[in-house]
């Protein structure tokens, strides 16, 4: 049986791009470079222009607005990589969202609101995913999403994201085993902090930043490339035989207490 790195043949979407320096930029980079043939999906008209010239750079076929919150957007994503597609072997989910007053404030004063929009947002629509991807699986596929070290112990100023990643690693645990029978294989992504947009919402962040630096074994932060690295493998056929991993991208800082 012979294995390879290449995505040649391979089709899928990367949901969150926001700009060149996101997560699903590194995946979407890799990818295509791999000969992945890729959905990009942007927030909404005032993001496009940020997305619209990285998806032209990567040779994007489609382009299309995902906002999840929006009813019937993520669902319109799958109809259109139906109809020009007709299958597709991955899908990228790297979204994550709360209210800043709940974000920057403790875990027990956040209202069930702004609890419950972020957790749909950052956490069920993983689940949505999965449901409109498995139609499209029939031989099977890969689903990945973005987790933290966060999710599993207290990292100070993450407060209501702690809950909601633990949530989101877990769905991913559960999906493993729901689609494993269909061949679809579901992982969770751990990346370390990196300078994106979407973290730049956490408070502190630079303090993150320099404590994963000068305490991860191997003194740096990792790159949204790395990521996109390691979903590239995880999608390929030299990942066909893993599933339900929670796995680090983050210089071996999850490793030191």
């Amino acid at each position: 049986m012979s294995l390879s790195m290449s995505l040649e043949g391979k089709r899928g979407v990367i949901l969150g791009i926001a700009n060149r320096h996101s997560i699903a930029y590194g995946c979407a980079e890799v990818m295509a470079e791999l000969g992945a043939q890729l959905c990009i999906t942007y927030l909404n008209e005032k993001s496009k222009p940020y997305v619209q010239p990285l998806a032209d750079e990567l040779g994007a076929e489609l382009l299309l607005p995902c906002d999840v919150s929006v009813d019937g957007e993520l669902e319109a994503v799958f109809h259109e990589m139906e109809k020009r597609w007709g299958t597709i072997d991955f899908a990228v989910h790297s979204i994550a969202w709360s209210p800043l007053e709940e974000l920057h404030g403790r875990l027990v004063d956040s209202s069930a609101e702004g609890f419950c929009k972020a957790m749909d947002i950052s956490c069920h629509s993983f689940v949505r995913m999965a449901r409109q991807s498995q139609r499209l699986m029939p031989d099977g596929g890969t689903l990945l999403t973005m987790s933290y070290e966060g999710a599993e112990k207290v990292v100070e100023h993450y407060n209501l994201m702690g809950p909601i990643k633990a949530a989101l690693d877990s769905c991913a645990r559960y999906l493993a085993a729901e689609l494993g029978e269909q061949q679809v294989r579901v992982h969770s992504i751990s990346p370390g902090p990196m300078p994106t947009r979407a973290a730049s919402g956490i408070d502190h962040f630079d303090e993150l930043m320099e404590d994963a630096t000068s305490r991860s074994p191997l003194r740096r932060l990792s790159t949204p490339e790395e990521v996109g690295a390691l979903a590239a493998f995880l999608v390929s056929d030299m990942g066909r035989g893993q599933t339900g991993n929670r796995i680090f991208v983050d210089a071996g800082r999850h490793l030191i207490g």
